[in-house]
């Protein structure tokens, strides 16, 4: 990838990254930006249609995306260096590898593309689109997947009526097709090959151009006006209604991550600063006639068979007391039955309720096969965590069904629209757990809440995040934060949230076939450009 179009490749993926949540201080600092996504897509598109050859078209998607991808989540460094112990160069070089493997998804896709560097603009953006929504998907399934990043994030406000239709991989197709139809609308060949020898366009080369203005048109202006996406779901019809108002308290403890696993440091810190807070917010939620409290993912760093048995008998004694319901993130198990990542839950005369944690962080919760070497040169508390089933069923209260997801889970949508299979069953309310702590005082943050607006706009239910440092704030259905705790702060974000109920178009196709229908159709569009003219 030589000279310049090496240059803006690199510079189009860090761009592409920005976009999702803009790292830098100042007005929009934390905020999604589409106009800025679209451009890092254009100049994407047209890298690959001017390409010489497909080993070129290869290498600059594969600049473009290692860049994309260091951009997004280098934040990784924080966890392995300051946390992990391990030598800065190795950490910053584990970054850029985990980011250049990933981004051989987007470099398999631009080779691919290649093929149709000649087209029009509509048969452009729909092979681009397909190819681009392949890529993403893929790199968000095998090997477990890690799709942190996805281009969809950065329109979460811009194409937020999209959303519960075709979900953040639909709503990143329709950016990269439109990129790619503009491309090859004004930057391509077509003008040049469509012209008649007394250089006039010829019928069809304006009908092509007609309707790609007409596309430009209708999904355009949305990426220049970030909150259009928005403005337009707030007056589009609902897909569902309310289901009744919960009153909540969101616990939001900041234990240094230093110390959190530390016995007599951190761990005594969050045993009594979480029993003082659960105990206030029963108080107040009670006399609002109760609501539900929840605490982060891991808030108690310990078993309960190795907790203080008076501690622990007060904990349980108090919720029996109360007409409010807590949900605690903690540890699970014993070494025979193996360990999970759980959410437990409680109310008055009902047993516990558990939630145990199904895709695993891989490094974090499990350690991938040939790899433990590289586990054990950091000093982190990792494990191989004991994996939850899919679909686990709500914690049912107050004629609410809570359905809790724990840290990166809440990326990937497909899975949390498996509990939407049976509409009259289906959660009312999300909640995730989270402990962003292991990344800093960093855009992880930012990103993460962005992230789980998606979930809520996809699926149309308000979600609830309670986390170590943040972001821990309330979402409503239409992805709207309704109030927010400042970050790096310890204290409890008091609201009241309205679970909802019935079904989006998302949620119905998603819940019984994942991202198999819009896989398939990427494939179709691929097969079907393949056709002659």
């Amino acid at each position: 990838m030589p000279g310049r179009w090496a240059w803006a490749l690199l510079a189009a993926g860090v761009a592409h990254a920005a976009a999702l949540a803009w790292p830098l201080p100042g007005p929009v600092a934390g905020q999604p930006l589409p106009w800025l996504q679209w451009l890092a897509l254009c100049v994407l598109a047209a890298g690959v249609r001017r390409a010489p050859s497909r080993a070129a078209a290869f290498w600059r998607g594969w600049g473009f995306a290692t860049a994309w991808l260091a951009a997004t989540f280098w934040w990784l460094f924080i966890s392995m260096h300051v946390y992990g112990g391990l030598a800065a160069p190795l950490a910053a070089l584990a970054v850029l590898a985990l980011a250049a493997f990933l981004g051989l998804y987007t470099a398999g896709m631009a080779a691919l593309l290649w093929r149709w560097r000649r087209s029009g603009p509509w048969r452009y953006a729909l092979v681009f689109a397909a190819g681009w929504t392949l890529a993403e998907w893929a790199r968000g399934t095998w090997l477990t997947g890690f799709p942190w990043g996805a281009a969809g994030y950065a329109l979460v406000d811009a194409y937020a009526a999209w959303a519960p239709w075709v979900g953040v991989y639909g709503m990143g197709a329709l950016s990269a097709g439109l990129a790619a139809g503009l491309v090859a609308w004004g930057l391509g060949r077509l003008g040049r090959e469509a012209t008649s020898p007394q250089g006039r366009l010829v019928g069809a080369a304006w009908g092509a151009r007609i309707a790609a203005g007409v596309v430009v048109l209708a999904l355009g202006p949305v990426l220049w006006w970030p909150s259009g996406g928005v403005w337009l779901a707030e007056r589009l019809p609902a897909w569902t209604a309310p289901a009744g108002d919960m009153p909540v308290a969101l616990l939001q403890g900041n234990i240094p991550q230093d110390e959190k696993f530390t016995p007599g440091v951190g761990v005594p810190l969050a045993l009594d600063w979480y029993e003082t807070q659960v105990a206030e917010a029963l108080r107040q939620l009670d006399a609002r006639g109760g609501g539900l409290v929840v605490a982060p993912e891991t808030a108690i760093p310990l078993l309960p068979q190795d907790m203080d048995p008076a501690w622990w008998a007060r904990w349980l004694a108090r919720i029996a007391d109360s007409r409010s319901a807590v949900l605690l993130g903690l540890p699970l198990g014993s070494w025979t039955e193996g360990y999970t990542n759980s959410v437990a839950g409680w109310a008055a005369s009902r047993e516990m309720y558990r939630y145990d944690k199904h895709h695993l962080v891989p490094f974090g919760e499990f350690v991938p096969p040939l790899f433990r070497w590289f586990v054990a040169m950091m000093d982190i508390p990792l494990g191989d965590f004991r994996r939850g089933p899919l679909g686990q069923p709500p914690f049912e209260w107050n004629g609410q069904r809570i359905a809790p997801n724990v840290c990166y889970e809440d990326l990937f949508g497909e899975e949390l629209a498996v509990a939407f299979h049976d509409a009259s069953g289906a959660p009312t309310v999300l909640v995730n757990v989270s402990n962003i702590a292991w990344f800093g005082d960093t855009v992880a943050i930012d990103q993460h809440r962005h992230i789980s607006r998606l979930r809520a706009l996809e699926l149309q239910r308000p979600m609830l995040r309670a986390t170590n440092t943040g972001a821990t704030v309330v979402i409503d259905h239409l992805g709207r934060v309704q109030a927010e705790l400042p970050r790096l702060t310890r204290g409890r974000l008091e609201a009241t949230v309205q679970g909802r109920q019935g079904l989006t178009p998302y949620a119905r196709w998603a819940g019984r076939w994942g991202q198999w229908p819009l896989v398939g159709l990427a494939l179709l569009v691929l097969v079907g450009a393949r056709r002659p003219r």
